[in-house]
């Protein structure tokens, strides 16, 4: 996977070559991601989806993190992203009925690491029971879900935990139910300013929806 060719680019998002992820990684070069957040109501309420990255990964082992991401390849465009959301989530999803938030540049600097990332940001509007979700146990542990408002209340500073509710998968394929109460630092650390906007963008995306129905 280090091994892996992307494409490199300027700041303005210029294209300026191709390279290993690895040499990405180590000189902060900026490349291409996907990024599909799913969100989706419950009962009334609205709830953002989270994975739970595998205990296997070489960064971030077992954190909360977005939905579903991936690295662009030098031979893809932004519409052979929706490849990771079937790969990582086992969901079948049409590029079509995703929601563009457009592209957000943001940095993380995590040890040797490097990211610098020009990420294709999406919404997605999930209505898939958890029996659906099946999961790479290679990139991913478990699948939960959070109350939107809870969420947003956690990263503008307003409450110091939230409750997360689903399942991650044991080393033989079994379930365990997770009900617990999770804080910051149980999150891979994207760039503050990147979960405030998102959660803008959600609340924004889900009263649109609501103004429509």
């Amino acid at each position: 996977m280090e091994q892996e060719l992307l494409k490199i680019f300027d700041v303005h998002h210029n294209q300026i070559g191709v390279e290993t992820r690895e040499k990405i990684h180590k000189n902060g070069l900026w490349h291409e991601t996907f990024q599909c957040w799913f969100i989706g109501e419950r009962d009334g309420k609205e709830y953002v989806y989270l994975q739970l990255r595998s205990e296997m990964k070489k960064d971030y082992p077992g954190l909360l993190d977005i939905t579903a991401a991936g690295h662009l390849l030098a031979s893809e465009t932004v519409f052979d992203g929706i490849r990771e959301v079937k790969e990582e989530l086992g969901i079948d999803v049409l590029f079509e009925e995703l929601y563009s938030l457009g592209i957000m540049k943001y940095s993380v600097t995590t040890g040797e690491l490097l990211d610098n990332e020009l990420a294709h940001v999406f919404l997605y509007n999930c209505s898939a029971e958890w029996e659906q979700f099946t999961l790479e146990v290679e990139e991913v542990w478990g699948i939960v879900r959070v109350e939107l408002s809870e969420f947003v209340k956690l990263w503008k500073g307003e409450i110091m935990e939230v409750g997360i509710s689903g399942y991650k998968l044991k080393e033989d394929g079994a379930k365990i139910l997770i009900h617990q109460q999770v804080g910051k630092t149980s999150f891979v650390p994207h760039e503050q300013s990147y979960y405030e906007d998102i959660c803008n963008q959600m609340i924004n995306f889900t009263l649109k929806n609501q103004l429509s129905s």
